[in-house]
């Protein structure tokens, strides 16, 4: 789940620097506006984790994990 709102807010940060408009967004990441809508409204159950991965990558964004032992 963090994951996802981490992700989902990575791009609705890229959208707002860029100036893009919810349609533009769309185009640029192979969605719909509706969907993008969802997105900036934080509607993190309607979005897979896979799902926005590929969003973040056609965003131009780079995505790095570590998983490390838990304390």
């Amino acid at each position: 789940m963090r994951l996802r709102a981490r992700l989902m807010m990575a791009l609705a940060e890229r959208i707002k620097a860029e100036g893009w408009t919810q349609k533009q967004a769309a185009v640029r990441l192979g969605l719909t506006q509706p969907r993008i809508s969802d997105l900036v409204r934080g509607k993190i159950d309607l979005f897979s984790l896979d799902s926005l991965v590929n969003m973040v990558a056609a965003a131009g964004l780079h995505i790095e994990m570590s998983v490390e032992d838990a304390a």
